[in-house]
């Protein structure tokens, strides 16, 4: 449910902005991921109503797009390549180090909003497999036992930091 009349009306004037055309609907929900950080139920739904689209056209397209989420994201997102370079030299239990030190799964977000951790197919950065990247920030060569040094730095420093 939303929060207030005020979160209802900040949704209305993305709609509008968009003169509640139909078929501005993948616009309007990446302006709501933009605002909220993810798409929240009542949003979806109000966006049906606006917009006269069914729901399960909105929650399809909404689903559909790696773009979109359907649950809040962490502060930092922690994606794990999985590509056959990185998994050749042992990324899949850089992933399980990494859902062990967090406490929760591949496509997760921890309680407190700060981690989330994706695997993906490819980082383009095979010369440096395993390879694991908050935000923006390379962690390379990449093993089970850096996990917890990694992340003390990403909660210490941000992602920002440079070595």
């Amino acid at each position: 449910m939303a929060e207030s009349d005020h979160e209802y009306s900040k949704v209305d004037k993305i709609i509008e902005s968009y003169s509640c055309e139909k078929s501005a609907l993948i616009a309007v929900l990446q302006e709501i991921e933009n605002s909220y950080g993810y798409l929240p139920a009542w949003a979806l739904r109000h966006v049906s109503e606006k917009l006269k689209v069914p729901m399960i056209q909105v929650y399809g397209v909404a689903s559909f797009y790696d773009a979109f989420h359907l649950t809040p994201r962490g502060k930092h997102l922690i994606r794990v390549c999985l590509g056959t370079a990185c998994y050749l030299r042992g990324s899949a239990r850089v992933l399980e180090g990494l859902e062990r030190e967090l406490g929760i799964k591949d496509g997760e977000t921890t309680r407190d909003l700060t981690f989330s951790l994706q695997s993906v197919r490819c980082l383009g950065a095979c010369a440096l497999a395993p390879v694991m990247v908050v935000g923006e920030r390379y962690f390379d060569k990449m093993t089970p036992t850096k996990v917890r040094g990694a992340l003390k730095r990403v909660r210490v420093y941000g992602e920002n930091e440079k070595d």
